[in-house]
């Protein structure tokens, strides 16, 4: 197949994995979908690629839209997208980074096997839940006032490890060790601050969990050891964002990016594409905003890795330091960053939109920890309840053709909707049991319905086609043994 035709879209093979909608009026660059066949077949399955098409409008976008592997329909953007888009000339989107400012991934290790949780999975699944707030509007781990909002807005993280809850080496192990320095407290309104007041160390909803996991293979065993992963070894994977504090700012500066440019937005195919200027006032409030829920969410994310700790030395009686409870790494999936690309042989500094897609930094990369920068990035890309994760490290030809960029999950294949409608929490909470023992708590049945496995694409699917194109590259492959949902 050299060319893919999706109603009145044309995608043209340029070679294995890629595939181009050529510019063509009001475009200002080309899109590229990363995707083999078959999940190529099921991203054009919705709006997707439209959505990407209309992304190449946005002024100042560099190179090509893109749409990874796990794409599927977003709101306005495609979950799944990247743009790369100039900081002097261009435009920030709101849109195009998602109301779930910096929904993201934390893995922490133990120096458990699988026959220690062997026998315990109910208490311990039982335990995380009522450790762990979740659910719609559930309140935090920790109380807070405006004061301590506005410092974890700040400092991010380190305000926790200032305050008792984990060590450097959290924050040393977290993406720009857990602070965007361009973070203004004072461009989020209180309305903001004061949805995220209670809820700081919660999951949230949706598609947010928590979830004990063993190592089943090992890809590639230089890197799994740099990691500090082997066969058989017990990890916790934590899936979180920005909670109401992050989708108060998004909503609030895309409306009033809506009223103030109204002349750019006028150019733009798709109002939910609604960007400020870079350099306008909004740009550079939006911006101070958006870098301020990015350190709430890490702290957010920090917090709940500090009760897992908690539940853990409460249910195999150790210390978590001595159960070896490391941070891996923790990074982001729904972000906005000003980065330096090669543009044209040029560096050039662009606002990287990832929207549920992750950083993917290769080796030797700056940014990368110092003690992982010899073998590249850790990426966590989680699966469904039922097929496993995986962690990859950054490619070395992430930086040519991606951003620095790769997928963030599986991507789903049906909305919630349609999942309710198919599926039945109690049927997947038990079949994961009985066939897989996978023990899963939720708030609700319809929360495990829209989760369930058969909503998912293909994980394993996705990264193979990262593997082949060189932006990221297996490590281990996670496989669930208990699941907390939303």
């Amino acid at each position: 197949m050299t060319t893919f035709q999706a109603q009145d879209i044309t995608l043209h093979k340029l070679r294995e994995h890629v595939w181009e909608i050529e510019q063509e009026e009001g475009m200002r660059v080309p899109a590229r979908v990363f995707a083999s066949e078959t999940l190529l077949e099921e991203i054009a399955d919705d709006r997707t690629l439209q959505q990407l098409k209309n992304t190449t409008h946005l002024p100042g976008i560099q190179k090509y839209a893109i749409c990874m592997p796990d794409g599927h329909q977003g709101y306005g953007f495609p979950v799944g997208g990247v743009a790369g888009i100039d900081a002097e000339t261009g435009c920030i989107s709101p849109g195009a980074i998602g109301y779930d400012i910096n929904c993201g991934v934390r893995m922490v290790k133990t120096n458990l096997d699988y026959g220690d949780v062997k026998g315990l999975e109910q208490e311990l699944v039982d335990a995380l839940y009522d450790a762990v707030p979740c659910g719609l509007g559930a309140g935090g781990v920790v109380k807070t006032d405006m004061d301590t909002i506005d410092e974890i807005l700040e400092v991010g993280p380190r305000w926790a490890v200032d305050n008792g809850y984990g060590v450097k080496h959290d924050l040393l192990t977290t993406e720009d060790e857990g602070q965007r320095p361009e973070a203004d407290p004072s461009k989020v309104s209180d309305k903001a601050k004061q949805r995220g007041k209670n809820q700081v160390g919660s999951l949230g909803s949706g598609n947010h969990f928590l979830e004990v996991q063993r190592v089943t293979d090992v890809f590639d065993e230089p890197v799994a050891k740099a990691y500090g992963l082997e066969p058989g070894q017990v990890v916790v994977l934590i899936h979180c964002g920005s909670r109401g504090l992050g989708h108060q700012v998004c909503t609030e500066y895309l409306r009033k990016i809506e009223q103030r440019h109204q002349g750019l937005l006028q150019q733009l195919p798709d109002r939910e594409l609604a960007a400020a200027p870079a350099g306008s006032q909004l740009a550079e409030d939006y911006y101070g905003a958006m870098c301020a829920a990015i350190n709430f969410a890490w702290t957010n994310r920090h917090l709940i890795m500090h009760q897992v700790r908690m539940v853990f030395e409460d249910v195999f009686d150790e210390d978590w330091e001595v159960l070896g409870m490391d941070h891996l790494y923790d990074v982001a999936h729904n972000i906005g960053k000003k980065e330096v690309h090669s543009i044209n042989g040029e560096d050039r500094e662009l606002f990287v939109h990832r929207k549920g897609a992750t950083r993917a930094f290769p080796a030797g990369h700056p940014e990368v920890p110092r003690e992982y920068r010899e073998v590249g990035q850790p990426i966590i890309i989680p699966g469904s309840m039922g097929a496993g994760s995986y962690v990859l490290c950054g490619g070395a030809e992430s930086m040519n053709i991606s951003f620095g960029s790769t997928a963030h999950g599986a991507g789903r294949l049906m909305s919630r909707t349609q999942a309710k409608k198919q599926y039945w929490g109690g049927d997947v909470q038990r079949d994961l049991r009985e066939q897989q023992q996978i023990y899963v708590k939720a708030e609700s049945g319809a929360t495990v319905a829209e989760e369930a496995p058969g909503v998912y694409k293909d994980v394993d699917e996705v990264v193979r086609v990262s593997k082949e194109l060189g932006i990221g590259t297996p490590v281990v492959r996670v496989f669930p043994i208990c699941n907390v949902k939303g």
